[in-house]
Parts: C-alpha cells; sequence; structure tokens
C-alpha cells in the first residue's frame, strides 16, 4: 500500500529499548522486537520518523549491523518504509495479521529462558505468531518470519515476476516419452536411493558443468538436492554455527540471506562494485567470517561479473582464514553474447591440484532451464565434505523423488538438455530485446532500463524522486509484479531501481506489462 503524500508533523521520539547480550535471543532480534512490539501498542505512532541505524546503535550500545539487521526485518514485513531523503518511518497501517501485542517482550524472554532451561511452558507464556503453534522455538520463529519473504503468490504467474523460466518451451511431449519409457522397462527404482542422489544422474551432472562450466568433480562430489534453495540450507546447517559470520553480498539474494539466519548465522553486508564483491571492504568489516556466499558468474541482482583478480583474492582470503566459499551460478546457462563464464570452483580445483586446501562449494539449479516446479538442484562439495553432507542429507528428506532423478539423467545423457538450453537461451535473447525496446518507447524518463549480456531479469533505474518501495506496490496493485531494489539489501540502498524479470513472459506479456508501468510510474 502506497504511503498517502501528506504534510508530516515532528517525528515522534522512539521508545526506549533495552537490549540485554546475556539474555541468550540474538540482539537484532530484540532490537526488531522492541521496535515492532512499540508500533503495535501505539507507543511509537504511526508515521513517526525513527533515528537513523547509526544513532540508534550509539544508543543502544550495538554494531550498526545489528541495527541495519533489524530495519530490514521490520521493512520486508511491511513495519516500516523508506522515502529517499525522508529517514526511515512506522507504516501508517501495520499488518493486519499482528494487531496485538500478546504480552511483553521482557515476558517473552523470561519464557524462553525457561524453555530452555528444560521446563514447559505454558500456551500463555509462549510467543504467539498467527498461524502457529504457540510452542514454537526460537529457530521456529526465525524460519517462519523470515521465510515469509520466500513465499509465493498463488495462481498464474504475472510480468515482471522473478525466477520464472520459460514455462512455454519446456519439452513436454519428450519429457513424457522418456519417462514412459522408463516406466515400460520397469528400470525406476522404487526403493531407497543413496541420499546424495541417483548415480546416473550424478555422473551426468557432473559431466555437465565440466564440459559448460568449467568445474572439475567426480559424480562422488555431486549432491542432487530439490532445488538451490535446500542446498543453501544443507550448507549453512553443515557448516555454520550459532553467531558466525557470512558475508552476503550488498545488495543479494534474499533467499541465501534466509537460510543463513535460519542457521543463526549473522549475515554481513559487504559491497559489490563494478568488479564484483569488494573482498577488501569484507576483511575489513568481518575478518573472521566463516563463509562467503557469492554468484560471481552474474551477481544478483545488479548482474555484474566478478573480475579474475577478485576471485583470486576470495580464494586467497578463504585459504588463509579457513573459510568456506559458496558459489551460487543460478543462471549461468543464460550468456547472450560469448561463452559462458567460468566457475570459481574450477579455478580453486586446479589450485587444490597444487597441494592446497579446497574451500569452494557450488550449487546450480534445473528451475532457470526446465521447470522450477521439477524441484531439482544440486551442488559440488569438496572431497573431504562428502560423507558429512550425505549423513546431513539423510536427516533432512532422504533423497530427491527418484522417478524425476531417473528422467533427467536421460534427458541430459542423451544430448536433449545441451539442445533445450540452445534454444530457451534464444528464446530469453528475445524477450530481453523485447522488454528492452519496449521500454525506450514508453519509459523513457521513467525509468532507464539497458541490456544486459546475460541473466533472465534486468534492473530498471528509477528516476530522482520515485521511490522504489512505493513503485513496487502501486505495481503490484495493478498486477505488475516487480521487485524493489532495496529488497535485497541488508543497508541502506544506494539506488532506486525496480528488477524486472522476464524469461517467462512472451513478447505480447512484455510489451503490455510495459505500458501498464508505464502508466503506474507517470501517477507517482
Amino acid at each position: 500500500m502506497t504511503e498517502p503524500k501528506r504534510k508530516r508533523g515532528p517525528a515522534s521520539p522512539v521508545v526506549q529499548l533495552a537490549v540485554d547480550p546475556a539474555s541468550g535471543t540474538a540482539l537484532y532480534r530484540q532490537v526488531y522486537e522492541g521496535l515492532r512490539d512499540a508500533m503495535l501498542s501505539g507507543r511509537l505512532a504511526r508515521g513517526a520518523r525513527l533515528p537513523s541505524t547509526r544513532a540508534l546503535a550509539t544508543d543502544l550500545g550495538v554494531a550498526r549491523n545489528t541495527v541495519l539487521l533489524a530495519f530490514d526485518q521490520l521493512r520486508s514485513e511491511g513495519y516500516l518504509y523508506g522515502r529517499r531523503g525522508g529517514g526511515t518511518r512506522a507504516r501508517d497501517v501495520v499488518p493486519d495479521a499482528m494487531l496485538s501485542v500478546p504480552r511483553s517482550t521482557r515476558a517473552r524472554r523470561d519464557a524462553e529462558k525457561h524453555t530452555r532451561r528444560g521446563a514447559m511452558a505454558s500456551p500463555s507464556d509462549t510467543s504467539r505468531i498467527p498461524g502457529v503453534a504457540p510452542q514454537i522455538s526460537i529457530r521456529g520463529r526465525t524460519l517462519v518470519e523470515t521465510g515469509t519473504t520466500l513465499i509465493r503468490r498463488a495462481g498464474p504467474h504475472a510480468p515482471f515476476e522473478l525466477g520464472v523460466p520459460a514455462i512455454d518451451a519446456f519439452p513436454m511431449r519428450l519429457w513424457a516419452k522418456l519417462a514412459g519409457r522408463r516406466w515400460r522397462r520397469g528400470d525406476v527404482d522404487l526403493g531407497e536411493l543413496d541420499p546424495a542422489g541417483e548415480p546416473a544422474l550424478r555422473a551426468a551432472i557432473a559431466s555437465y558443468v565440466g564440459a559448460a562450466r568449467g568445474a572439475r568433480c567426480s559424480a562422488e562430489q555431486v549432491f542432487v538436492v530439490n532445488g538451490a534453495q535446500q542446498a543453501l540450507h544443507l550448507v549453512s546447517q553443515v557448516l555454520l554455527d550459532p553467531g558466525d559470520d557470512v558475508w552476503m553480498e550488498e545488495p543479494g539474494y534474499v533467499g541465501a540471506r534466509v537460510a543463513f539466519l535460519a542457521a543463526g548465522a549473522r549475515p554481513v553486508p559487504v559491497r559489490v562494485d563494478d568488479e564484483g564483491l569488494d573482498v577488501a571492504e569484507g576483511i575489513r568489516v568481518a575478518p573472521s567470517a566463516r563463509l562467503a556466499y557469492v554468484t560471481p558468474s552474474h551477481q544478483f541482482p545488479l548482474g555484474v561479473v566478478m573480475s579474475a583478480s577478485r576471485r583470486l583474492q576470495l580464494l586467497a582470503w578463504a585459504r588463509a582464514s579457513g573459510a568456506w566459499i559458496l558459489e551460487d551460478d543460478y543462471d549461468s546457462e543464460f550468456r547472450y553474447t560469448g561463452r559462458p563464464l567460468p566457475c570459481m570452483q574450477g579455478l580453486e580445483t586446479e589450485q587444490r591440484e597444487r597441494g592446497q586446501h579446497a574451500h569452494v562449494l557450488y550449487v546450480g539449479t534445473f528451475s532457470k532451464t526446465l521447470v522450477s516446479g521439477l524441484r531439482l538442484g544440486y551442488m559440488v562439495v569438496p572431497d573431504e565434505l562428502v560423507d558429512a553432507f550425505r549423513a546431513a542429507r539423510s536427516t533432512v528428506d532422504r533423497h530427491t523423488p527418484t522417478s524425476y532423478q531417473h528422467v533427467l539423467a536421460d534427458f541430459i545423457g542423451e544430448g536433449h538438455y545441451f539442445r533445450h538450453i540452445r534454444h530457451v537461451r534464444n528464446l530469453c535473447a528475445e524477450r530481453q530485446s523485447a522488454l528492452v525496446d519496449a521500454a525506450s518507447k514508453r519509459l523513457t524518463g521513467l525509468i532507464d532500463i539497458a541490456p544486459d549480456p546475460a541473466g533472465l531479469h534486468l534492473l530498471g533505474r528509477l528516476a530522482p524522486g520515485i521511490d522504489d518501495m512505493v513503485a513496487h506496490e502501486a505495481a503490484m496493485a495493478r498486477g505488475i509484479r516487480s521487485w524493489p531494489l532495496s529488497k535485497f539489501h541488508l543497508g541502506p540502498p544506494t539506488r532506486a531501481a525496480l528488477v524486472l524479470g522476464y524469461g517467462g513472459f512472451d513478447e505480447g506479456q512484455i510489451r503490455r506489462a510495459v505500458g501498464e508501468l508505464g502508466r503506474v510510474l507517470e501517477r507517482l
């Protein structure tokens, strides 16, 4: 909902907050809960301007990143919004599902301490989240509250929704033929699989990433997972301890942030410039980070390619500090000029052959090239982690459904996948051109959309004075599902832009949506 444009009075004083480092609850959670409860109870007036994150951090005696994380969570849940030059304010309308505060923050913390000592808290003494059992755990609350940002709207996809592949290009008849052949021959293993996945598919993936992405791995290092998001959660649960720092590209992928928060880790924003993740800044702000999450081949959402020097610098940091690098290669197949860029995993393996330890975990997905409904992805882990991940995967869901794995193994092994990628790459290149062309004719002066040599989305930089959250909400009301760039920031955004996905929409849909977006932006 767009905030009404009216003259504001003086900022309301912020209620007193108290943080307790010894409480067992993360400091950012304490700041988040304190501000949320103050808004819901009326102690913080609706529309009140909050102090800057730096000033509030100083007042509370905490790191600025602690306050940034709290503000980001409140923004994502609809409690706060910001205008350029207007600071951060409490929304005039708070989320309908949270119209009452069941009890004080202090009482919740007391109940949490009581529960950790082994006593059973009564339903009246535990935190309440609408629609969730009252005895939910602290980690469960984090999963619920952060995971809501990933829930997709029900119903048909609409421009310019992110993560939607070219569903209309999926080879349905061929897939059905391959599946039918498997079932007719009785060549489907209906028993338990290795938690790492069907051996034939793992071998096909190892061969594919070696040929297409320059990765160097054996089938033993490949794990078939239920989409890239499961891979991010597995890595977070296996390699991170609560409180560990994790470098996050700023701006960066929300799904990775959610996975790290769910593991109790602390995402630390690290600036992205024209060469990718600024490794020197990461070392300065969090030198002892346990993991760095990067999208080096096509940074999400800015589209920057990490330079060779930065890649080597990041690998050197990981070796020196004993940290891990999580390489998310989410859309590398969609490069429209030149050859696809080799992945970091292959570069690091070359160094390992000279006697150095492996530090890169590589994640890929079939959700962008095929269809997301298959829920098929993969990760490549260093040899020394194979047994650990196999055991951890067996505790989650045993393995990915067998029939899809068998069919995909045939689809790749018989050469169909390479042909399909060529087809959808050409199709998506045409759809990007349609978006750029339509925007140049209809959106000039409102939003600047430049072509990108890769990917399935474009960044549209808004004209000065247009707030991307306001533009996003107004567009959503008209059926346009763009994302505001500010949603991908942990700290204050440095520019106002909309992220526009185009891969799953034909030229007619794209041109009609551009026209509607133009009408929306003209009213702001």
